[in-house]
């Protein structure tokens, strides 16, 4: 995502990221469109998507999460940031109401102090280098208004198809997966008070296994789901 390995440079990869992304996610039956809407559709769980939120997409990439996050927070305004200035650039042609996107340094979250209502971000902390994530994360509660909440997305390293996609993807070479347990550790020492750990996507989507798929919020508190994602607020 940028010019050093502080964080994975994603320039390459931009113009046709979604093309490589389906062929890596191949083995789990569905699309990366899929990947992008579950994660939105998990948020409608918590949240009240007909109040007027500030939303910041970050490290959104191509934008492709921000379609969603346009399509079911119809009344929010939402900013996407991202270090990858040609990710930046696809993600402008897509012409998003009432969204906006813009490159950032990767170190300075460049927004005021308590400006928005919610942080998104999905599979972009596996991209940080290790020793940057608690000041990303105290950059994240610095522009979370009070009640702010923050949902982070991450691949699941105990889940060993997610290891197998993970090292066969040519843009996930240098990603180092967030144990489950670290993550929490990060969110607790940033201030951020931890509210939930939810594991998804147990069953691929082919649709050998559709009868499955409705048992999968009963197991959401299995640690073996091939993501999982973290809810934090700050009080």
């Amino acid at each position: 995502m940028s010019k050093q390995r502080d964080f994975d440079n994603f320039d390459e990869f931009a113009e046709g990221y979604r093309e490589t992304h389906n062929k890596a996610i191949a083995l789990s039956g569905a699309n990366s469109d899929f990947f992008s809407e579950y994660k939105i559709l998990e948020l409608l769980n918590f949240e009240d998507n007909s109040k007027p939120l500030k939303i910041l997409d970050f490290g959104c990439g191509d934008g492709n999460s921000s379609i969603y996050l346009r399509k079911y927070f119809p009344n929010a305004t939402i900013v996407g940031i991202d270090v990858s200035e040609e990710s930046i650039k696809q993600a402008e042609k897509k012409e998003l109401l009432n969204t906006t996107f813009s490159a950032f340094n990767g170190v300075k979250i460049p927004f005021n102090n308590e400006e928005f209502d919610l942080v998104f971000t999905s599979m972009v902390f596996h991209h940080i280098e290790h020793q940057l994530h608690a000041n990303i994360l105290l950059e994240i509660k610095r522009i979370l208004k009070q009640g702010g909440r923050f949902y982070n997305f991450e691949h699941n390293p105990n889940n060993p198809l997610t290891r197998k996609v993970v090292n066969e993807c040519e843009f996930d070479r240098d990603a180092v997966l967030l144990k489950p347990g670290y993550h929490k550790k990060l969110i607790t020492n940033s201030g951020l008070s931890l509210k939930e750990i939810k594991y998804t996507i147990f069953f691929p989507r082919h649709k050998l296994f559709k009868v499955f798929h409705f048992t999968e919020n009963l197991l959401s508190w299995l640690p073996i789901g091939a993501q999982y994602f973290i809810r934090a607020e700050k009080i």
